[in-house]
């Protein structure tokens, strides 16, 4: 019987793999997810058509199109490819714009907040975060039903250092921002279940629940907050920016007002590359 030790020996023999010849296997995934599956693809034609209601039946069809390559280039091949990826040809694909505004008030001893959504490819951006950072860096996850995957990704997102968090975990933990002063990275474009609270505003044009985790923690503890940034380069590299969204003080600050901007600046980042969306999620199920 396979153990998670014969899987994770498996998975990183395929990572080992140059990154060329694991663009060919995403290529073939890419034709079969397209043409043969049509993976999600009424889930996905939906999305990009109440996101995008200017564009035309032809553009709709060539985002969703990119966005089959950019999917299957994300999962089969890049994020695999970082179980054993150098440190080296990691910076050489993904550069870090303004890492020391992150960094420089954990080292005046107080924590700072990054907020990202799931732009391809945002497992590199956690990397990216962890190896580019001076500082500690913890990554609040959403646990993966899977054992083996939940502990695949947990060892991905540490390759080069930091650590994860569950998030219920985290709740627990979040009154030692103070004490242990550390970047937190959320992906904050999750939808969220109904049993949790939930901010209902317009996104891409239709309502969509968005958590508010980062909207309480950086009022609460007066921390400065980040939007993580990401943009394609080119194929297999990425340039990931981080862009002030807001800082204390926040007493005249309407509520919401944090997570507002994120999801107006969120919206900005994918209409600059609309392909590089994670479309086929049902983001907008209230």
């Amino acid at each position: 019987m396979f153990s998670f030790f014969h899987f994770m020996f498996f998975f990183r023999l395929i990572s080992r793999l140059p990154l060329w010849v694991l663009y060919l296997f995403s290529d073939l995934l890419y034709l079969i997810a397209r043409y043969v599956i049509r993976y999600r693809k009424k889930v996905i034609d939906e999305n990009l058509t109440h996101a995008f209601p200017d564009k035309s039946p032809k553009e709709i069809k060539d985002i969703r199109n990119k966005f089959y390559r950019n999917f299957t280039d994300a999962f089969i091949a890049e994020t695999i490819k970082l179980l054993t990826i150098s440190e080296e040809e990691f910076r050489r694909r993904f550069v870090i714009v303004n890492q020391q505004d992150l960094d420089q008030p954990v080292n005046n001893g107080v924590s700072s907040l990054m907020m990202a959504g799931h732009i391809f490819n945002w497992e590199w951006g956690v990397v990216g975060s962890n190896l580019y950072s001076k500082v500690p860096v913890e990554t609040v996850y959403l646990k993966v039903n899977n054992p083996f995957f939940n502990n695949l990704m947990k060892t991905i997102r540490t390759r080069f250092g930091g650590y994860v968090t569950e998030k219920k975990e985290f709740r627990r933990g979040m009154l030692t921002l103070g004490r242990d002063p550390r970047i937190v990275l959320l992906g904050s474009d999750q939808r969220p279940p109904s049993s949790e609270n939930r901010y209902q505003r317009e996104f891409l044009n239709r309502p969509a629940v968005f958590f508010e985790g980062a909207e309480f923690l950086s009022k609460k503890k007066n921390l400065v907050v980040h939007y993580g940034k990401m943009i394609k380069i080119k194929r297999g590299h990425y340039r990931y920016e981080y862009v002030p969204l807001a800082s204390p003080p926040y007493d005249s600050d309407k509520p919401h007002s944090i997570t507002d901007r994120f999801c107006e600046m969120l919206e900005e980042n994918i209409k600059e590359q609309p392909d590089m969306y994670l479309w086929s999620h049902k983001r907008w199920k209230l």
